[in-house]
């Protein structure tokens, strides 16, 4: 497979990625609808995806990626591989994700991970950032009680603020005050992989919807 060359840094709030994704017929998409739903904000190339849907068949997976020629690529894997537990879909979830969870079946999201997101460095870009209040509202009124939230990063004051706009509202508690030393999944991305092999830490957080 030729290696696609996309840009790093997309920024969200731009006019061209406005428009809100159109939910597919989730019943064509998954083989078995029932099972619970992982939701990946910011999938990237679908790598640790495609790895825990060929692990965890008992899961439906979703990866949400605003790259387009990420998610095209992801695509190609998951057909090459016939896996009909695993979707990827390209949007910018700030502005995509109600319609998308409104026409799943009600309760079906169980679980979702915020891995390694743009940090946005620049105070000017903060508002940028993926995880902002209305985005931890939409998750709330979708996800489903005792459903869980993983957030992780290798830059602690994104890993703070993320948690900081969970710990704010009222339907998440945190698991834990400390950051977790092992990640729950057990499928690491390949950030993660990257960011330990040079010795560097990874700040990890879990959220419980109450």
């Amino acid at each position: 497979m030729a290696i696609v060359r996309v840009r790093q840094h997309v920024n969200p709030l731009s006019q061209k990625y406005q428009q809100s994704a159109v939910p597919p017929d989730w019943a064509q998409v998954y083989s078995d609808l029932s099972l619970p739903l992982h939701l990946d904000i910011g999938c990237g190339k679908g790598v640790f995806l495609l790895k825990i849907a060929q692990q965890q068949p008992n899961w439906n997976y979703l990866g949400l990626e605003i790259r387009e020629p990420l998610v095209l690529e992801a695509q190609l894997r998951q057909k090459e591989l016939g896996l009909t537990n695993l979707h990827y879909i390209f949007c910018n979830v700030n502005n995509s994700l109600r319609s998308l969870l409104t026409a799943l079946p009600a309760g079906s999201l169980q679980r979702i991970s915020i891995q390694f997101p743009d940090p946005w460095f620049k105070k000017r870009h903060q508002k940028r950032r993926v995880v902002q209040p209305d985005l931890v509202e939409e998750l709330a009124l979708h996800l489903a009680p005792g459903g869980l939230v993983f957030l992780q990063s290798d830059v602690k004051a994104v890993e703070e603020e993320m948690c900081d706009r969970f710990q704010e509202h009222p339907a998440f508690v945190r698991q834990s005050l400390d950051w977790l030393e092992v990640n729950p999944l057990a499928v690491p991305t390949e950030r993660e992989q990257s960011t330990l092999l040079r010795g560097e830490p990874v700040y990890r957080a879990m959220f419980e919807r109450r």
